[in-house]
């Protein structure tokens, strides 16, 4: 039996899994998405191509392998099937593309719970993305979710979702059941060709001996139960997150692969120690084009913060990591790095990170303002852009496999 790698992100979201999954896609068999909804966006740039997406894998510009989308998600049907027909209008191969029977469908009363919880919480506001995931989430743990194994019976699906609506009624902006009904109806002639037994499939392929690379959705920090809570997705998005939510067990497990930015972000509300509310922050923000793919949000930015990223490297276990972003540090006279949390003079770790007295050590190192782009070997960098990737190791305590050195798929540093 074969191993399963993961690849997922370690910070905020947002740290370029999308185009590592690209890279290491051709090596793979099958792609697995293992969490989240279309509210986490991927994007992928080959030559002059740049395609972003919701909820398919990364995968999906490589000819070789399959792509799963996995029981822990939660997806939309109408943004699937515009997914797909995208994909198909580019020449993808969409038959490529399967569904696990058990993951939860997002409906349109979600995205209407989702707005008007995030009304309601006024200035305390998560900022989510209002899609409709942190609902079909609390749908599923309620055990009022519909799955896609339900959709093969669609007069009990229908049933279903009307009593959902009904539940709700009072919602603002809730839809009327028979829309929402009208709507899976007339979908289901497009999804259901790609639902499969997603146990089986899995455990299928990997007893076979295919390769299965899986792919994580938003980042650790944005975890629901070891995130930055409550300003946290509402999925597991740890590595342990990929056994739940593709139904395999820990011993199934290879490589665990972390991406992260050689700088911070995060989009929406919460704790972020390292953040930068001036012109630093807003350079990092034009030179890296930190906005968000799905709601084109700007995001918040910051130094990298080693005091996070070794929390991250704990509850991931990770073996390596792929450094992104590199070259968005270009010009910058100096770069630092957070070394250290202190409340007074009390050293405390990743768990205060929310604390408003909360103090941060920075080590600085000199920058460098050579331009980077078409470095492929982590040798040849500037001496400066050496030394911040070897502390950037050094912080995460794990080797670094490349450093990404612009959005284009071959802009690839190796060791």
């Amino acid at each position: 039996m074969s191993k399963a790698d993961i690849v997922l992100g370690i910070q905020w979201g947002d740290e370029g899994k999308g185009r590592v999954v690209d890279m290491y896609a051709g090596e793979y068999d099958i792609v697995a998405r293992f969490g989240g909804g279309d509210n986490a966006g991927h994007t992928l740039v080959v030559g002059d191509r740049k395609l972003a997406l919701r909820i398919v894998p990364s995968g999906v510009l490589q000819d070789r392998p399959q792509l799963f989308i996995g029981g822990g998600t939660v997806v939309s049907l109408a943004g699937l099937v515009a997914e797909l027909d995208m994909l198909a209008g580019i020449g993808v191969d969409i038959s490529r593309v399967k569904i696990s029977d058990r993951a939860h469908i997002v409906f349109a009363y979600h995205a209407a719970l989702d707005r008007a919880s995030e009304v309601a919480r006024g200035d305390a506001a998560i900022g989510t993305t209002g899609r409709g995931i942190g609902p079909a989430y609390t749908d599923k743990a309620g055990r009022a979710g519909v799955t896609f194994a339900e959709l093969r019976d669609p007069a009990t699906a229908a049933a279903k979702v009307r009593l959902n609506v009904t539940a709700r009624s009072g919602t603002a902006g809730m839809p009327l059941a028979d829309e929402v009904v009208a709507e899976m109806m007339s979908l289901l002639p497009r999804v259901m060709p790609h639902v499969v037994d997603g146990v089986s499939y899995l455990h299928d392929a990997l007893e076979s001996g295919k390769r299965v690379l899986i792919e994580g959705a938003q980042g650790t920090l944005l975890d629901v139960g070891y995130g930055t809570y409550p300003y946290v997705t509402s999925s597991h998005t740890i590595a342990g997150g990929a056994c739940t939510g593709l139904g395999i067990g820990p011993t199934t497990i290879g490589r665990v692969i972390g991406i992260a930015k050689a700088y911070c972000s995060r989009v929406g509300a919460g704790p972020f120690p390292s953040e930068l509310s001036d012109e630093t922050g807003a350079r990092l923000r034009e030179r890296g084009a930190e906005f968000g793919t799905v709601t084109g949000r700007p995001r918040r930015c910051g130094w990298f913060d080693a005091v996070a990223a070794r929390y991250a490297v704990r509850v991931n276990g990770l073996s390596s990591a792929v450094i992104t972003k590199l070259d968005v540090l270009s010009g910058f006279e100096r770069i630092a790095i957070v070394r250290g949390y202190r409340t007074g003079s009390q050293s405390v770790g990743f768990e205060a990170a929310g604390d408003p007295g909360l103090e941060l050590d920075l080590e600085w190192y000199e920058g460098w303002s050579e331009d980077v782009s078409a470095v492929r070997s982590i040798g040849a960098l500037p001496a400066a852009a050496r030394t911040y990737v070897r502390a950037l190791e050094q912080a995460l305590g794990v080797p670094v496999d490349a450093v990404s050195l612009g959005p284009e798929r071959s802009a690839l540093a190796v060791p």
